[in-house]
């Protein structure tokens, strides 16, 4: 996204997708949302003409095969209601011919109305069953593909999310999933019923008279091409809306995600204007497919009503010359807007096809996107010990190839000991931390734990020996418990009070009127930063790690915080290897050795008095730290 500000009060807003590659056979691939085109380049499958591919429908309709028990009892009624359907305008003949006097006169009208009766019943009957079978199909058709789609997304590397929006995945679990559904499971019901009474219909006017039924479907041929132009053209431009939606979903969460910021800067009516430019973008290719859908619909209306016209004018001097009975004729007309009814539905309903063939697209591009760190599989030993050693660390973020965070770095984590990073900011502390929880892989270089390669162990079991405790602490919006016991089973209260009591959290939970059934409100909002810093380290006590990462836990707090923070910190790094990333004197100078980073390379070593004794670099950032105190 790029603001661009003109003169004063004027800005122009740009939002723009960034680019990710998500597979190898993927060259500067458009973000989910944005729409290819050949500046850009786009996925080779999807390099290819804008058809209807066989693949496509494959896939699409092979989601509802798991139903086909539901399917199979909703087609049977659908047959049945159609059958029921092609009897009325039959019956509607008898009864003109009846009361004109050209019929059976053995029939009388209360019989046939007496017919139509138990027809219009059973034909209640059968739709009912239809549409509960077809309907509850789809409710678990859409809920399997949220299941899947959501399970892929969270098992993809943390460098997916560096690039993507959270906005952008929703709008696809919500939107693309229903569009799919309705169109394999509802719509495939609605096109069986309309083929169902076009093919009985025009056997039946092919029976009434051959020659209307020709004059009748001289027109088919140009609403069906029609219809397929239209189907075609749809599916790119409903494809670009939904990008739209989602490009304006993607700022509405980022707006009201960072509300208090944006009330802060007084930034409401800008942050209007960034939405309504996604808006106004889905409103304009709207616009065009109302006038698509406008010009299709009024042209095959004309088509169908011209023939009509037709048949009428003909089938009455049939009539005229009793080669026709005007019972004939009536059913004949009625059967023949069953047709016209028919044709215009599937046509509507090519296009929601169309529209779903699109949104599938995105669904299995990311259904089917193979995560580049993988999240599960590998060595899984009984203990750690906890010595990690990093050998000629080289590493680029994936949203910043471009950009290197660590250049030729080593370190060693032994066990028991806690190693400090300090250094300016962007020099690379977090990056380490980041690739010792396997979130990443080293661009170059080796990471080693307990002397096997990192990449050999198992994710779940590695987040399950290695703590962190963040600078911001990430907290759900649950109650205080639930999010002190994240990630552990069948943990009791009293477990879970006695990690709140170490980490010095007991006191301020208790004095909640909930305790801990406290909700904290998104993202903790509800609580302090010292509470909120008091919990995850709760949190990390109850993991009981062999590996402890604390990055700049204690940077935000207050001196009476950040001392009851410290005491916490200092009973869960006991017998563990730790990395602490700070840049409080108090939090690195009784660490076993103190590494100094700067522009991803470390450039000194040592414990801090051996650090103080020399002009080091690391001596003048505790002078400047002294002076800001002062």
């Amino acid at each position: 996204m790029s603001i661009n500000r003109g003169t004063p009060g004027e800005y122009s807003v740009e939002i723009r997708s960034l680019p990710y590659d998500s597979q190898k056979n993927i060259e500067k691939k458009p973000l989910l949302g944005g729409t290819p085109n050949s500046e850009q380049g786009i996925p080779k499958e999807q390099a290819k003409p804008l058809s209807l591919l066989k693949g496509d429908w494959k896939r699409l309709f092979g989601l509802a095969k798991p139903e086909w028990p539901l399917l199979a009892i909703g087609t049977i009624a659908l047959f049945v209601g159609s059958a029921i359907f092609l009897v009325i305008p039959a019956a509607a003949g008898v009864i003109v011919n009846v009361v004109v006097g050209q019929g059976d006169q053995n029939y009388s009208v209360n019989m046939v109305v007496l017919f139509l009766f138990l027809i219009f019943v059973a034909g209640s009957i059968s739709t009912f069953i239809r549409g509960t079978c077809f309907t509850l199909a789809g409710e678990r058709v859409v809920a399997r593909m949220r299941k899947d789609l959501f399970s892929s997304l969270v098992k993809q590397e943390i460098g997916f999310f560096d690039q993507i929006r959270t906005g952008e995945l929703t709008n696809r679990l919500s939107s693309d999933t229903m569009v799919m559904q309705n169109a394999i499971t509802t719509n495939i019901s609605m096109g069986l019923r309309y083929i169902a009474q076009s093919v009985g219909s025009t056997f039946l006017l092919i029976i009434i008279s051959w020659q209307l039924t020709l004059v009748m479907f001289a027109t088919v041929p140009i609403v069906i091409l029609g219809a397929v132009g239209y189907g075609l053209f749809l599916r790119n431009l409903a494809k670009k809306t939904q990008d739209a939606l989602a490009r304006a979903s993607e700022v509405a969460e980022e707006s009201l995600s960072n509300i208090r910021i944006v009330r802060a800067f007084s930034k409401e009516d800008f942050e209007i204007k960034k939405y309504a430019v996604g808006i106004d973008e889905s409103y304009r290719l709207g616009r065009i497919k109302s006038f698509a859908y406008g010009g299709f619909a009024g042209g095959a209306a004309l088509c169908v009503q011209c023939a009509f016209g037709v048949v009428l004018l003909y089938g009455g001097y049939l009539v005229v010359q009793e080669e026709m009975t005007a019972g004939d004729l009536t059913a004949f007309l009625m059967y023949t807007l069953a047709v016209a009814m028919s044709m215009a539905g599937l046509a509507i309903l090519y296009g929601d096809f169309m529209k779903a063939v699109g949104a599938s697209e995105r669904v299995f591009e990311l259904t089917d996107r193979k995560p580049l760190v993988k999240h599960q599989g590998g060595v899984a030993p009984n203990t750690m010990q906890g010595h990690f050693q990093l050998d000629n660390i080289h590493f680029s973020y994936p949203s910043r190839p471009d950009q290197v965070v660590l250049r030729g770095l080593d370190l060693t984590l032994a066990p028991g000991q806690v190693i400090a990073l300090v250094g300016p900011s962007g020099s690379g502390k977090t990056t380490i931390a980041n690739l010792l929880e396997m979130f990443y892989y080293p661009t170059a270089g080796k990471i080693t734990l307990d002397g096997v390669d990192l990449k050999e162990y198992d994710p779940a079991w590695l987040h399950q020996h290695v703590g962190i405790v963040e600078q911001t602490p990430s907290l759900f919006a649950t109650t205080i418990a639930q999010n002190i016991a994240y990630g552990m089973d069948n943990v009791s209260i009293e477990t879970i009070a006695q990690a709140a009591r170490e980490a010095n959290a007991h006191e301020f939970i208790s004095g909640f009127v909930d305790g801990y059934q406290t909700m904290v409100g998104e993202r903790g909002v509800r609580l302090s930063g010292g509470q909120k810093q008091r919990i995850a380290i709760a949190r990390a006590l109850l993991k009981n790690p062999s590996v402890l990462l604390l990055d700049e836990a204690t940077s935000n707090l207050d001196s009476e915080s950040e001392h009851l923070v410290q005491e916490a910190l200092d009973r869960l790094m006991k017998n563990r290897t730790v990395l602490v990333i700070a840049h409080r004197l108090s939090t690195v100078k009784n660490a076993n050795q103190i590494v100094v980073m700067k522009d991803g390379l470390i450039v000194e070593r040592g414990t801090h008095s051996e650090l103080l004794a020399n002009d080091s670099t690391y001596a003048q950032l505790v002078s400047r730290q002294l002076e800001s105190y002062d």
